[in-house]
């Protein structure tokens, strides 16, 4: 074995103890899926529902929700990763509410303000599905 190779899977292997073995891909290679199949779905299109109904505020901050709960319109989404079309004005959204000043979690809504398309992201902008 070559001495490259070694320092290559010497760096591999601790790369894979300090991430805790977890590979995890850059977001720039999320896959965009063009219907909503995942099973946070049903939570996604609720929530949806009620942020359209707040006129989809672009201001960031949180929000009265039903029941008593909060939940975060995070403003601008600026698609630096370029997973979604180009040129385009994006809105982020969280969609499971909390207690205000809650941590958010990883589910997120993103509007296109450009051509009213909402995309659902389970794992925080790491796959889109379009609803």
């Amino acid at each position: 074995m070559s001495r490259l190779v070694r320092m290559l899977v010497v760096l591999a292997a601790t790369a894979g103890f300090v991430t805790g073995g977890v590979s995890v891909a850059p977001a720039a290679e999320a896959d965009v899926y063009n219907s909503c199949t995942h099973h946070g779905c049903a939570e996604a299109y609720s929530s949806n529902s009620i942020w359209s109904s707040k006129g989809y505020p672009s201001t960031r901050g949180w929000y009265s929700w039903p029941n008593g709960q909060c939940n975060f319109a995070g403003g601008t989404h600026h698609n630096r990763e370029g997973q979604l079309p180009a040129g385009h004005s994006y809105l982020e959204f969280d969609v499971t509410p909390r207690a205000c000043g809650a941590a958010r979690q990883s589910y997120r809504l993103v509007l296109d303000r450009t051509t009213g398309v909402v995309y659902f992201s389970p794992n925080h902008y790491g796959d889109f599905y379009r609803m």
